[in-house]
C-alpha cells in the first residue's frame, strides 16, 4: 500500500514540475512567461540595461544552465561573446546547440543586413546579419509560436495549456499592434541618426529613414572626423536615437548641431523603468517618438 502511495505521489509531483528555462535576454524571458506561465520557471542571463553584445559571464549563470531543461537564445551571433563558455562549463548536454533543449529564435524571422563577407575592416559586423530583430513588433507573434512549439515538444502533457496561453497572448498583441502601427506609421519618411545599428528593424518596418550612425563602423566608438562629417552632410534630421548603454555626450552634441531631438529608446525589457514587459516596451518606444 505504501509503495502504491509513494508511486502516486511521485507521479503527481512530476505532473506539477516546472520546466526550467534559461533565457539570454529579458524580452525572451518575458515571452516565456507569457506562454509558459506557472508551468515554467525562467532565469534571465542579461539585464535590460546591459550592452547585449558584452554580457559578463558569471558563476550563477553556469549554475542555472547546469540544471536547465531549455535554453533560449536570440541567435544571429549576438551571444557569441559570452554564451559558449557558459555552455561549456555547464556540462549540461540537454541545452547545447543542436540538442532538444536549445532554441535559437533568430531561425524564425527574416534577418536583415546579412553581409556577403566579413572582415575586421568592417568593424564588429555580425556575420549572420543584424541580430536585433525583436524591435520589429510584427516579429513577436512568429517567435511566440515557435516558443509554444518548443514547450509542447519538451512538455507535451501541458501542450493544451501552452496553446491556450499563446492564443490569449496573440489576441492581446494584435490589439496593441494596431495602436503601435497607427502611431509609428506617422513617422514614415522621418530622418534619424542612431548611435549603433540597434533600431534598424523598427526603422525598416515603419519606413523611417536612417541617415547615419554615430559609430563610424559597428562597435567602433565615434571619432571627431566622423562626427564632423556626419553633421556637415546630414540635413533635415528629426531624431537622434540613443540606447541606454552607450555614452550620451556625442548624441547631445550632434542633436544640438543639427537642431534635432535626442531620444533615448529602450531596446529591451528593463532597459528603462517604463519598459516593464513586452507590451510596455513598445508603448514606451511609441511614446518617446511622438
Amino acid at each position: 500500500m505504501l509503495k502504491v502511495f509513494l508511486t502516486l505521489l511521485f507521479v503527481v509531483a512530476l505532473s506539477f514540475a516546472q520546466l526550467r528555462v534559461v533565457a539570454t535576454y529579458p524580452w525572451i524571458g518575458e515571452l516565456v512567461k507569457e506562454i509558459g506561465k506557472d508551468r515554467v520557471s525562467v532565469y534571465v542571463i542579461a539585464k535590460g540595461t546591459e550592452d547585449p553584445h558584452f554580457v559578463v559571464p558569471k558563476p550563477s549563470h553556469i549554475a542555472r544552465l547546469r540544471d536547465a531543461d531549455l535554453l533560449i537564445a536570440q541567435g544571429a551571433s549576438l551571444e557569441v561573446g559570452f554564451l559558449p563558455p557558459l555552455l561549456q562549463q555547464s556540462n549540461n548536454p540537454k541545452v547545447q546547440p543542436g540538442r532538444e533543449g536549445f532554441l535559437e529564435l533568430s531561425e524564425f524571422v527574416q534577418i536583415i543586413q546579412k553581409p556577403a563577407s566579413v572582415s575586421r575592416a568592417m568593424g564588429d559586423v555580425h556575420s549572420e546579419g543584424n541580430p536585433h530583430y525583436q524591435l520589429d513588433p510584427h516579429n513577436i507573434p512568429l517567435l511566440a509560436k515557435a516558443l509554444k512549439e518548443k514547450l509542447c515538444q519538451l512538455d507535451s502533457k501541458n501542450c493544451t495549456y501552452y496553446r491556450a496561453n499563446l492564443e490569449d497572448f496573440l489576441a492581446r498583441w494584435e490589439g496593441k499592434l494596431k495602436e503601435w502601427d497607427k502611431g509609428l506609421e506617422k513617422l514614415r519618411g522621418t530622418k534619424i541618426i542612431e548611435y549603433h545599428k540597434l533600431f534598424d528593424y523598427l526603422l525598416a518596418r515603419y519606413g523611417i529613414v536612417l541617415v547615419g550612425t554615430l559609430e563610424p563602423l559597428p562597435g567602433i566608438p565615434p571619432t571627431a572626423s566622423h562626427i564632423n562629417n556626419l553633421v556637415e552632410t546630414s540635413k533635415g534630421v528629426r531624431f537622434i536615437l540613443q540606447d541606454v548603454y552607450h555614452e550620451k555626450r556625442t548624441a547631445r552634441y550632434v542633436a544640438q548641431k543639427l537642431g534635432a531631438k535626442l531620444v533615448v529608446l529602450p531596446h529591451d525589457v528593463g532597459a528603462l523603468p517604463e519598459a516593464k514587459d513586452l507590451f510596455s516596451l513598445f508603448d514606451e518606444i511609441l511614446r518617446r517618438l511622438q
